[in-house]
């Protein structure tokens, strides 16, 4: 018998999105938060440089919203762009008020704003280099505090239940299977909302900055669900990772090059003036196709980025975090340039959503880096990521609390009668390291028709074989991940397939030329009645 849960609300994730979604709902609801490792582990917990906002007196919210439509390249939704920037102010006064310790400094906010590449004013509020894990750390006492919130630890979901298997389809979704991996069992979570703040899909690549967990679980489970997705090609490769055999993902801050980081070749020279001229300060998008080109053009494994001549005293204060692990690994910062190359970051695209974090199945919600709001555009602008979790964080919370309370009737069993136990786990693996690197080596930062095709075909095999693992074996972590990754390998490849341009971070080969209109790629899953364990 499948144990089952009963919840006004399920959230599927447990980064900044999820988890202040969860603080503003739970004073008037019941919730749960359901997450793979532990609550802390999260893209959001390991973002450096900080949030976006309109706080100082010079800077306004049109100049905010123009950078954020010069970084999208034109693409970002002016609703949704024009909603965040405008509630941006309201976001960093929650977090003030949480007890959020960003850096303080005496000018009129009170606070110091540092900034970054493709802002035109200083405008982001900071805690040191490690803002991420300071909002983390804040929302989690306050989560794990809160009589009305649940944390499923060690839980990942397998996938969204329709109303269809309750007779009542005019509901939409309500609510998860989900695998107890200290427990080896499947539950069941049944709830009135159902949001997917599962992060991004980095793990996608072979190189990337993203934490394990990112493995594009909402979006893969909202395309099986019946949820559009749109401009899933746009995945911004973080210009500098830290280049080095002990450390496979540590990022180097995009707030490095804001205060005067240089990039340059191993000879010392700088290369981004003539690339750009906005130089370091350039886009995202621009420096990392910059560092390919330069790497590819030289011959190198990596280039560098000199931030040793700002004082070593001023240093260790603004960047504790990334001067303490680079001297771990024998980089003195304050002394010598630091290694870096660009990987996968950031997914500026996923799950079709309005301004009140709905997407297409009525009660199914997504937020975060999960959802495709709109704001990113072709290439999302730095420390907009935050900003976005906390404003359709509250956005969903609004619309949810307003919903006439429903109780869901008891849901079918998860059905693993038909499946074995495998004693092929290499399998797994294999496919997983296949799909990894032909993502990495077909659809990276400069792609071809060519390329995309190579990689279609080898996703497609590789979906076929994944998917005839799941049918007859049963479901594990690593069995759950993969079936999610080749999904959203396959949505990824899809849309750029479709992009006859090169825009934002899409960037074509076969079609280098910008187009004078800026559209959407936007894909809608097919109707058809798939293998579910749960009828």
């Amino acid at each position: 018998m499948t144990r089952q849960y009963q919840y006004d609300v399920l959230i599927v994730g447990s980064g900044a999105a999820g988890q202040s979604l969860a603080l503003f709902l739970a004073d008037r609801l019941k919730v749960a938060i359901v997450t793979k490792r532990e609550l802390a582990d999260s893209a959001s917990s390991l973002a450096q440089g900080g949030i976006a906002a309109v706080l100082a007196s010079d800077d306004s919210i049109e100049a905010h919203i123009r950078d954020t439509f010069t970084a999208g390249a034109g693409l970002c939704d002016p609703k949704a762009t024009r909603f965040v920037v405008e509630h941006s102010l309201d976001a960093i006064s929650w977090l003030i008020k949480e007890g959020v310790p960003f850096t303080r400094e005496d000018s009129e906010f009170g606070f110091h704003l540092t900034r970054e590449g493709g802002h035109s004013h200083r405008r982001i509020i900071h805690a040191a280099d490690a803002t991420g894990r300071a909002v983390q750390t804040t929302l989690r006492q306050e989560v794990l505090a809160h009589k009305n919130i649940d944390i499923f630890e060690h839980h990942i979901a397998i996938d969204l239940i329709g109303g269809e298997r309750i007779g009542q389809p005019q509901r939409g979704c309500v609510g998860a299977y989900v695998l107890d991996l200290e427990n080896d069992r499947v539950v069941a979570f049944a709830a009135r909302s159902t949001v997917l703040a599962t992060g991004g899909a980095g793990k996608v690549y072979l190189y990337t900055t993203n934490p394990d967990v990112a493995t594009g679980d909402g979006v893969a489970m909202a395309w099986r669900a019946g949820c559009r997705v749109r401009n899933m090609e746009f995945i911004q490769f973080h210009p500098t990772c830290l280049y080095h055999p002990q450390e496979k993902s540590f990022l180097i801050s995009e707030a490095v090059r804001g205060e005067g980081g240089l990039l340059k070749l191993p000879d010392g020279t700088r290369f981004m003036p003539a690339h750009d001229e906005r130089a370091e300060l350039a886009p995202r998008d621009i420096v990392a196709r910059a560092i390919d080109f330069e790497m590819k053009k030289h011959g190198l494994d990596c280039v560098h980025l000199d931030i040793s001549h700002k004082p070593a005293d001023w240093l260790r204060e603004h960047f504790p975090t990334i001067y303490g692990r680079c001297l771990e690994l024998g980089i003195d910062i304050t002394k010598q340039p630091i290694p870096v190359v660009p990987a996968a970051h950031y997914s500026c695209g996923g799950i079709v959503t309005d301004l009140a974090a709905r997407t297409d199945v009525p009660n199914l919600y997504a937020v975060g880096e999960s959802a495709g709001t709109g704001l990113h555009g072709a290439n999302r602008l730095a420390s907009n990521s935050l900003l976005e979790c906390l404003v359709f964080g509250k956005a969903a919370a609004l619309d949810i609390v307003q919903r006439p309370p429903v109780k869901i009737p008891p849901l079918p069993a998860w059905d693993d009668s038909r499946v074995i136990d495998t004693d092929e786990e290499v399998v797994i693996a294999h496919n997983w390291q296949e799909l990894r690197q032909a993502m990495w080596d077909y659809v990276g930062i400069v792609r071809t028709n060519k390329r995309l095709q190579r990689a279609r075909h080898r996703i497609r095999l590789l979906a076929r074989e994944i998917d005839e693992f799941y049918s007859n074996f049963r479901v594990s972590n690593d069995l759950i991940e993969l079936r999610n990754l080749v999904v959203t390998a396959g949505l990824i490849v899809r849309c750029a397939l479709k992009r006859h341009e090169s825009r934002g971070l899409h960037f074509s080969r076969d079609y280098p030329d910008t187009l004078p209109r800026a559209r959407d790629t936007v894909l809608t899953p097919p109707k058809f009645k798939r293998f579910c364990r749960g009828e």
